[in-house]
C-alpha cells in the first residue's frame, strides 16, 4: 500500500522505497514518519487508544502483523526539550523521541512490569507530543547514521532497557497483538528496521556535510 504524502510535504520527502546505500537519501531523518518492523517476529510497532489494565494504566504499545494499519506510524523527533530540525539525519548514538501519529503520545518506558512477560513495561505517554524525559530512546546502530536498510536497536535512555518483542500475545480487546517491552540484554528480539513511511529530505547543507564526512 502506498504512502499518501500531505500537500505541504510534497517535494520535501522521499517515498519509502530505495535508499540504504549510505547516501543521504538512504538515511532516517528527523521529522520523518515511519513504521518500524521487528524482523524476528514480523510485527510493526503499534499503539492505539487502549490502556493497560495493570501496571501504569497508560496507553498500550504492541506489535502487529498487519502492514497497512495507520496506528503503526511514528514521527522521529529530537529528545525531550530539544528540537531536531526537520530533515536532519539521525546519528548512531543520538537520543530521539518516537511520537505516535494518531494519538500524539510518545514511546515511553519506566519501572513498571509488563503484563504478559514480566519484563519492563513500554507505553505511550504525554499529550500532543509532549511528555517527559522517560520518552527518550538512544538509537544504536553501526556507522555514523541510522540507515533505512539497516536493523537498529532502541535503548531507553533512562533505564537502559532495549525495545523488544518476544512473542507473547494478548487476548481481547487486542487479540493476537504481541507484547512490546523493555529487555535488559540484547538479542535478535531487540532489532528494528524502518519500513513504510514519509522520509524528510535533508537540506543541501546537510547533504554536503555528510558527503565530506565520508571522504
Amino acid at each position: 500500500m502506498g504512502v499518501v504524502v500531505p500537500k505541504q510535504l510534497e517535494g520535501q520527502v522521499w517515498p519509502s522505497e530505495g535508499g540504504g546505500d549510505g547516501s543521504p537519501s538512504g538515511l532516517v531523518t528527523c521529522g520523518s514518519v515511519v513504521k518500524l518492523l521487528n524482523p524476528r517476529h514480523g510485527v510493526r510497532l503499534h499503539s492505539h487508544d487502549v490502556r493497560y489494565g495493570s501496571g501504569s494504566g497508560q496507553q498500550s504499545v504492541t506489535g502487529v502483523t498487519t502492514v497497512d494499519d495507520s496506528n503503526s506510524y511514528w514521527r522521529v523527533r529530537g529528545k525531550t526539550d530539544t528540537v531536531c530540525e526537520r530533515g536532519t539525519p539521525v546519528q548512531c548514538g543520538q537520543s530521539i523521541r518516537l511520537t505516535h501519529i494518531n494519538t500524539g503520545r510518545n514511546l515511553h518506558s519506566h519501572h513498571f512490569t509488563s503484563p504478559l512477560s514480566g519484563n519492563q513495561e513500554v507505553s505511550a505517554f504525554g499529550e500532543d507530543g509532549e511528555g517527559d524525559f522517560l520518552d527518550d530512546w538512544t538509537v544504536l546502530c553501526g556507522g555514523s547514521y541510522w540507515d533505512r536498510d539497516s536493523e537498529v536497536r532502541f535503548k531507553h535512555s533512562s533505564t537502559d532497557v532495549l525495545l523488544s518483542v518476544t512473542g507473547e500475545q494478548y487476548g481481547r480487546p487486542i487479540h493476537g497483538q504481541r507484547e512490546v517491552h523493555g529487555m535488559s540484554y540484547s538479542s535478535q528480539d531487540s532489532y528494528w528496521k524502518a519500513m513504510e513511511g514519509i522520509f524528510m529530505k535533508p537540506s543541501e547543507f546537510l547533504k554536503a556535510e555528510i558527503y565530506h564526512s565520508e571522504l
